[in-house]
């Protein structure tokens, strides 16, 4: 089974985006041996993700799988204790200019909180610059005190925003809060960045800057539990906007709409940006020939989809 998972995540995830993790996930998909280390950590460890992130932080080297092979055999007990003692807690910062189009649209002050917020890097959009690449050029957008962030998309169909957002309260939610400060936590952020990605490790750094000198407040907890006692902190003259990337994947689909109930009675504007399956009420209002990507949506309608690393928002056609 995990084999199977593994072949598909090189199709749909890894496919022209990374071509060492295509090349890794195709190999061990392949590699019945390997396959079974896998089958033998908890169902929630298995991801590519993690198993890759685990073997860099365990040594492995960025080679070809037919020459990693072997480091992955010997390195395997480490990749393991490193898989059960972390997570993918990807803090992509670049998703801000895809949730930034949603965020633009809200006047007046916003109380912003993120589930499964990691370091926080997500909840500083209005600190952020951007660079918006569209059908007609370069649009530009930045706070006026600067940003030492800039960061690009591809927007399409809709029009570039024109303002930043005025958040006055910032929150998140973790099972494992990150300290962007510390040079642990920073070093497993930056592992978990794909190999090829460059700019998008450069962006990490740079927003752990903005981060280190703002820090949010996160709380340490499971959603479903923490969720209403941190919403009821956020200011009541503010539009409260709770907003989770690739976070709902994780959970089990009672609990997943066991935090969809929460949200919706809060009050709450809720932007969600997971893949396809793990919201079906979402799911089964996408057209047939949806590009691949994931779903962003505002109070359960998909408006979007967006790269899961923050590459591109193209608006659906009825957004």
């Amino acid at each position: 089974m995990a084999g199977e998972k593994y072949r598909a995540w090189a199709q749909v995830e890894a496919h022209g985006i990374s071509d060492l993790y295509f090349d890794w996930a195709t190999g061990i998909a392949a590699d019945e041996h390997i396959v079974k280390l896998v089958e033998e950590l908890p169902t929630t460890k298995r991801q590519p993700n993690l198993v890759f992130a685990s073997a860099r932080m365990a040594g492995v080297p960025l080679v070809p799988y037919k020459e990693a092979r072997s480091e992955f055999m010997a390195r395997w007990d480490a990749i393991r204790g490193i898989a059960l003692t972390h997570a993918t807690q990807t803090n992509e910062v670049r998703r801000c200019a895809v949730l930034l189009p949603e965020l633009a649209k809200i006047t007046g002050p916003i109380a912003l909180l993120e589930v499964g917020a990691s370091a926080g890097l997500c909840l500083y959009p209005d600190k952020y610059a951007y660079r918006f690449i569209t059908e007609r050029g370069v649009d530009e957008l930045a706070p006026a005190s600067g940003s030492a962030v800039a960061l690009e998309t591809e927007l399409r169909g809709r029009p570039t925003p024109t303002r930043l957002p005025k958040i006055v309260w910032r929150a998140g939610i973790d099972l494992n809060p990150l300290d962007i400060a510390d040079p642990v936590s920073l070093e497993w952020l930056e592992t978990l960045v794909w190999p090829e990605h460059d700019e998008r490790r450069r962006d990490l750094h740079a927003a752990a800057s903005v981060v280190a000198a703002h820090r949010p407040l996160l709380v340490a907890g499971d959603l479903n539990e923490a969720f209403e006692k941190l919403a009821a902190q956020a200011p009541a003259d503010a539009t409260l906007v709770v907003f989770h990337s690739a976070v709902l994947v994780y959970l089990s689909p009672d609990a997943r709409e066991s935090f969809v109930g929460k949200v919706r009675t809060s009050g709450a504007v809720w932007i969600s940006n997971e893949g396809k399956s793990v919201l079906p009420e979402i799911a089964t209002q996408l057209p047939a020939d949806t590009e691949n990507g994931t779903v962003l949506a505002v109070n359960g309608t998909p408006v979007a989809i967006v790269g899961p690393h923050g590459q591109f928002f193209h608006a659906l056609a009825d957004s």
